[in-house]
């Protein structure tokens, strides 16, 4: 699939592993424990992240997106002050990892000499800070591919036959060309 990909997008293999940068779509609940769930999305509205969070954390999102205001600071909001007063900021979370259900996330600091601190963190806390400041939140490939779903079965659709005949009229000389024009290396996996 990765040289299919190569092909079609001319994206190296190590862009293809990075992180993928998603934005909050909302705040939805499960229909049968009434448990709240974020909903993280790409910025091509292709794939969809559910995540099952905690209703403190999912409050404190939902706030942050109908700019709802306290007169005191929440959790999030004291978490950030300090971070700020202690001369860093927050660069990106990242939601890296995926165990059994469980989502792993890094909340990255950062300060003017360019030092960055790294933070393990629950996902719905680092979506929570993260969109407090205006910080990118980027899942991984793994993740993605573990608990995603597709919000757009029509472009899947198109993909898959494209891909389909793509493989319908390789020849194994087109390997020997695309592995030459693309610099290739052994991969790791």
């Amino acid at each position: 699939m990765y040289l299919w990909l190569l092909a079609r997008t001319g994206i190296p293999k190590e862009r293809l592993r990075s992180m993928i940068e998603m934005k909050v779509m909302g705040i939805a609940l499960d229909t049968r424990t009434g448990s709240p769930i974020v909903v993280l999305h790409d910025k091509e509205n292709r794939r969809a992240l559910p995540i099952w969070i905690g209703s403190a954390e999912a409050s404190s999102i939902i706030r942050k997106i109908e700019n709802l205001s306290v007169s005191r600071p929440m959790t999030h909001d004291l978490i950030i002050s300090m971070v700020e007063k202690t001369g860093y900021k927050i660069s990106k979370v990242e939601i890296n990892d995926v165990e059994k259900d469980t989502y792993y996330a890094i909340i990255y600091l950062e300060n003017s000499d360019g030092e960055v601190v790294e933070i393990d963190s629950r996902p719905s806390d680092a979506i929570a800070i993260a969109i407090r400041v205006d910080a990118p939140i980027y899942v991984s490939a793994k993740v993605l591919a573990t608990g995603s779903v597709s919000t757009d079965s029509a472009k899947d659709a198109q993909e898959a036959e494209e891909f389909k005949n793509f493989i319908q009229d390789i020849k194994p000389s087109d390997f020997a060309k695309m592995l030459k024009n693309s610099d290739h290396h052994e991969s790791d996996q």
